[in-house]
């Protein structure tokens, strides 16, 4: 079996077609189709089914793709353990987090990071727990900064605990609720809240609180994912939200913001790293996460035996 062979294969399922993946590659159609027939006669099977639709692989096709994003991988790893060799202050490396951790605790590590090797190079990839999983099963990122959401569903990743966050109620330093010494949840049904999709993990945590005090779901005047935006609001002091207590630490407009006294019931979310266990990391993604070590510990608070999954 030729690499140039799966490379091929590889493109050709992307593609959904043998004329697209031509074009992908620069190369003619009778090629594509060489190389597809020389891997089914090695391996005596059939890869690709075709249709009108165009052509998807069968279940000794994914097998095989399976393993050629391993093989790829592996080879583009042992390129950046050369690379960190001839220069151990050199390379690049591709974290996943979601938006609220990237805005703080992962900005800080790129931060502390890239000042120590100014000639590292990141690829920060956000968005939702679920997706990231899926990012780093395909190899798409070398490791995640994430909040556990318990067991893991699939049993080649390992979660390395890194400190545990609380959520709490947040508003801007001119908001009228900052002079207040005990706030209930009640009192701020009505209030203007800016907050995350109702499905995110901020979302479940407001559930919590509300359904605890007999209420429903309050009113979101602004839904938006984005950490930025929602600081941005809370300075005007017309809003109030719910972020993670480690987020203080990090972002850049921390002093215009106050955490209000809300009790939250059940708000405490582990964070850490996220790992393949059959994945041989490059030394840049070793060396980012025993930063993200050293930057989290501080936060970090004796660890139960289920906070490591190996």
């Amino acid at each position: 079996m030729k690499l140039q062979d799966l490379h091929v294969l590889m493109a050709v399922v992307q593609a959904g077609s043998m004329g697209k993946a031509a074009l992908m590659l620069n190369t003619t159609q009778p090629n594509i189709s060489r190389s597809i027939g020389e891997l089914e006669r090695a391996f005596g099977v059939r890869l690709l089914d075709r249709h009108q639709r165009g052509i998807e692989p069968t279940e000794c096709g994914r097998a095989l793709l399976d393993c050629g994003a391993a093989v790829f991988d592996e080879l583009r790893q042992g390129v950046k353990s050369i690379e960190f060799l001839a220069d151990p202050t050199a390379g690049e490396v591709r974290i996943g987090s979601t938006a609220f951790l990237a805005a703080s605790f992962v900005c800080a590590l790129i931060d502390r990071l890239s000042r120590r090797h100014p000639r590292i190079k990141f690829q920060l990839v956000t968005g939702y727990i679920e997706a990231l999983h899926r990012d780093l099963s395909e190899r798409k990122v070398d490791l995640l900064i994430v909040r556990s959401t318990g067991e893991l569903a699939d049993d080649r990743l390992r979660f390395e605990f890194l400190f545990e966050d609380r959520y709490v109620v947040v508003a801007g330093a001119k908001n009228r609720w900052v002079r207040r010494r005990k706030i209930q949840i009640p009192e701020l049904a009505d209030e203007s809240w800016v907050l995350p999709p109702r499905e995110s993990v901020i979302g479940s945590i407001v559930w919590e609180a509300f359904r605890a005090a007999g209420l429903d779901y309050p009113h979101a005047t602004v839904v938006t994912d984005s950490p930025h935006m929602r600081v941005s609001l809370l300075t005007t002091g017309r809003f109030i939200t719910i972020f993670p207590a480690s987020a203080l630490r990090f972002l850049a407009r921390k002093s215009a913001l106050r955490v209000l006294p809300v009790d939250l019931p059940k708000a405490r979310r582990p964070n850490g790293i996220v790992t393949l266990k059959d994945r041989a990391l490059s030394p840049v993604a070793q060396l980012t996460i025993d930063s993200a070590r050293e930057l989290a510990k501080p936060m970090a608070k004796p660890k139960s035996p289920g906070h490591v999954r190996n």
